[in-house]
This record gives C-alpha cells, structure tokens and sequence, in this order.
C-alpha cells in the first residue's frame, strides 16, 4: 500500500509540473503583450476587456459542462482569486508597463514563486522543509540579479506597482490552487471570472476608446491574446498543475517564466537577448529542482 501511494504521489507531481511548465509558457507571453497592448489602449480598458472577453467564453464553459454552482465558502474564496488575478495583477501590471518596458517588470516575477510558497503556507496550509525556502530565495535573487545586470533603467512608481502585482498574484495563486483540490481547475479561474463579469462588461462599455482609429492591429492582438490565453487558458493548466502537484512545488516553475519572457520580450520587441542567460536558466532549473526535493 505504501509504495502504491508513493507511485501515486510521484505521478500526481509529474502531472502537476507539466501542466504547470504549459502555463508558465502561456503566462510568459502575458507582460509583452500587455506592453503592446498599453501603448495604444488605456491599461484599465485593457483589464477590464480581458476580463470581460475571458469571463464570456468562462461562462460558455461552465455552460456547457453543466457545472454545478459554487457553495457559499467556496463563492468566498473565489473573490479572493478575482481579486488577485482577473483584476489585482493585471491591472497594477498593466499601469507599471506605461513607464517601462515589459524586459523591466519581468524582473519582478523572479519573486512571483516566493510569494505564491508564503501564501501557500498561510492560505493552504503547506508546510516546506526549511531548505526549499533556502533554494526557493536563491532561484528569486538569481533571476532578479541577472535581469538587473543588463541594465534595466529603473522607475519607483512602476517598480512599487509591480511589487503590489506581485503581491496580490501570489495571493489569487495560492488561493485558487488550494480550491482547485475541491472545485477543479478551470472551474476555478472560470468561477472567478463569472463573478467578475458584471462588473467588468460595464466598465469595457464605459472605458472603450471614443477613437479606435489610432490602434494598430499588433495591439488588439495583445489583447486578445492576453483576453484568451493568459486569463483563461494558461490558468486552467497552472491550477490543475498547482492542485496535483502542490502550491510550493509546482509553484517554483515560476522562476522560468521571467527567463521564457526576456525571450518573449526579445522576440517581440526586436531586443537582443544576451547569451548568458543559457547559463542561468541552468541555474535556475537546479533551483526549482532542489524546491521539489525539499518541499514536502
């Protein structure tokens, strides 16, 4: 019996790290295409557009699938996933990525897997061994570091917008993978986003441009991208892989994603990307390693 549920639990975390690398990849594309997306459009439309385009094809979803309604505890902590990931981090990103370029605040997400492991433990209830804490810091100071050696120019108001983003994201991370065990994965973000949808139609309405004629086209594609992919799709692997392989474990797959969006960021903005970051990116895999070891 032992060794059938220690099969069980290895394989629930192979499952929880694919799926969770295949929303690192989708979310990686997010801060770039929202760059895109800022410089033609106001942020706050941007938010509330992604919102409301997500929540409609989320409410077709749960349509569809016929899914029973949250209960009340459940409805509860789904606001608190609203808050963090349909509204706080999108929109505090989006304000941040008016002042510098998207290279800049992908900085910051080298702490986005520290603050989703201290939500884990304060909202799910984990409880890491103290050297995943230990590999946990240095796969954030080693990402963070490298981004600021190639000289990223710096902005207090972005810099603090993009901590609060940090901040808040962590939180709808942790909560929506802890009620991913109990309600499931898409139905999570998909719930979040139904409840948000009132709110965020109305103020598309109110906040749509008076003059579109002023939008290139690159710029509704971000949005439509980051309306789709980053607010539904990618977060319906990241909870199912966050669920199955646990917050603080799969969780750590985070500090890939400042590396995959340096190269997004590149790719896009026709920046070039600096072959040191093979060596890094080496190093950060050894972090996110050492974290799964040591996590339970």
């Amino acid at each position: 019996m032992a060794e059938i549920s220690i099969t069980k639990i290895t394989e629930n975390t192979t499952s929880g790290l694919i799926n969770g690398l295949i929303g690192v990849l989708v979310f990686s594309v997010s801060l770039p295409a929202t760059r895109i997306a800022v410089q033609d459009l106001s942020p706050v439309f941007v938010t509330v557009a992604r919102a409301s385009m997500a929540g409609l094809l989320a409410l077709g979803l749960l349509l569809i699938g016929k899914e029973k309604r949250p209960t009340r505890q459940q409805t509860l902590s789904l606001i608190i996933v609203a808050f963090g990931v349909v509204l706080g981090f999108p929109l505090l990103s989006a304000l941040a990525l008016q002042y510098v370029p998207s290279a800049h605040s992908i900085v910051f997400l080298g702490l986005l897997p520290l603050s989703t492991a201290i939500f884990g433990v304060i909202r799910g209830g984990e409880r890491p061994r103290p050297v995943f804490w230990l590999f946990s810091i240095i796969g954030s100071l080693l990402v963070v570091g490298y981004a600021i050696s190639q000289g990223l120019s710096a902005s207090f108001l972005s810099d603090t917008l993009m901590l609060l983003a940090i901040l808040v994201c962590g939180l709808g991370y942790a909560e929506g993978a802890k009620l991913s065990k109990t309600l499931g994965g898409w139905q999570v973000i998909s719930w979040a986003l139904v409840l948000s949808l009132p709110v965020m139609l109305g103020f598309t309405f109110w906040f749509f441009p008076t003059s579109v004629a002023h939008v290139r086209t690159e710029a509704w594609m971000s949005l439509g991208y980051v309306s789709v992919f980053s607010m539904l799709v990618g977060f319906i692997f990241w909870y199912r892989g966050l669920a199955q392989g646990g917050i603080t474990v799969v969780g750590q797959l985070q500090l890939l994603q400042p590396l995959f969006g340096l190269v997004m960021a590149a790719t896009l903005a026709h920046e070039e990307v600096n072959t040191s970051m093979l060596g890094v990116t080496v190093g950060v895999i050894l972090c996110v390693a050492g974290a799964k070891k040591f996590a339970k």
